[in-house]
């Protein structure tokens, strides 16, 4: 089932039926969200072609593995979505090995998660190399074997014209320099970036790892070279939030407030700043070092206030998040210099011990 998260970061209307893609993950759980809220709010509006369309390759995915494409186009087809006899909505293959056939209207995304892409090689010898990927692509900005950017040049390539995408992606991809630094500047520049959402720590991504959802859309150029994003908004839904999986798990009623401040629908000029919605101008973004996205000006009041301490079980949550995170920066450190990463150490669960 999709998590509450995915039910919200989008309200597909009915341009969502000229092409809804995901472009890689076997949990289809965007996409059936999707289809669920058409079907939902829709339905009543549309001709018998566009209801037979809506489950007839106006949806798609993408994955890599076989066996788990097999698993997200059968859960697909349980959800109402394709047809058995049919072509599969899920294709197979590396989504980033070459530029995209079909385009777009709507993209909603939650990339894998890893610093790198690579694929593994098994030689003659049964034994197991693994290699990191950069993508030569002509519509790539940067070359780069970081995951997440590549994954988002490949989604800015997928977007057809005036299309547009919720992708989540994780702090690294606003702030790193370099290749980083490049794509950030397109984003602004081709596309009109005016949204984003600083989610609570583990949301998307675990072992800590900070996540955010990017909302754009692709423009056409405009004359005399100006940027297509003039104003970005970023609600910042990670100061004093907490959530855990078991206790305190996020509901879609905790996302009701970003709901309500984005307007959905509406024109972006009626929105209005709050103490966590705030508006950023083009040129304050361009002045930025690196173009850094990952802007904060919110404050904890728990880091202040005992009487506003978490409790216990949450802060020790936390404290397992920050060394899972750290965890998984030291292995990506020690795997670039080609160190053994052991099976051991990818994850540290609650109640081990030294």
């Amino acid at each position: 089932m999709p998590r509450p998260g995915a039910r919200t970061n989008q309200h597909p209307g009915r341009e969502a039926l000229e092409l809804l893609q995901r472009p890689a993950g076997q949990r289809p759980g965007f996409l059936i969200a999707a289809h669920a809220y058409i079907r939902k709010h829709h339905m009543q509006n549309l001709s018998r072609e566009e209801r037979l369309a809506l489950g007839d390759g106006k949806i798609w995915g993408n994955e890599l593995v076989t066996g788990t494409a097999r698993l997200a186009a059968m859960n697909m087809l349980l959800h109402g979505i394709g047809d058995a006899d049919g072509k599969s909505l899920i294709t197979e293959g590396d989504a980033l090995a070459e530029q995209p056939k079909q385009h777009a209207s709507l993209v909603l995304a939650n990339p894998p998660f890893g610093k790198k892409s690579a694929i593994t090689i098994v030689g003659t010898d049964g034994k197991a190399d693994k290699q990191d990927i950069s993508y030569d692509r002509d519509d790539f900005r940067a070359t780069t074997t970081n995951k997440q950017l590549n994954f988002l040049q490949h989604i800015m390539s997928l977007m057809e014209m005036n299309g547009r995408a919720a992708v989540v992606l994780p702090d690294n991809v606003l702030f790193e320099g370099g290749a980083g630094e490049k794509i950030r500047r397109r984003l602004l520049e081709d596309f009109d970036l005016h949204t984003i959402l600083r989610l609570p720590t583990g949301i998307f991504y675990a072992g800590g790892v900070k996540a955010n959802v990017l909302f754009f859309e692709k423009k056409p150029p405009r004359s005399g070279g100006a940027h297509n994003t003039s104003k970005l908004w970023v609600y910042d839904f990670r100061t004093a939030k907490h959530f855990t999986l078991k206790q305190h798990p996020l509901t879609r009623a905790a996302l009701e407030e970003f709901v309500e401040a984005y307007l959905p629908g509406k024109d972006r000029s009626e929105r209005v700043e709050t103490e966590r919605f705030k508006c950023f101008d083009y040129d304050e973004l361009i002045a930025r070092d690196k173009v850094n996205l990952d802007i904060t000006w919110m404050k904890d009041p728990a880091l202040d206030d005992a009487d506003s301490l978490l409790p216990p079980e949450v802060i020790a949550q936390e404290i397992v998040e920050d060394l899972q995170a750290a965890l998984s920066e030291f292995a990506a450190i020690a795997e670039a210099l080609g160190g053994e990463i052991s099976a051991d150490t990818d994850e540290i669960q609650p109640g081990e011990g030294a």
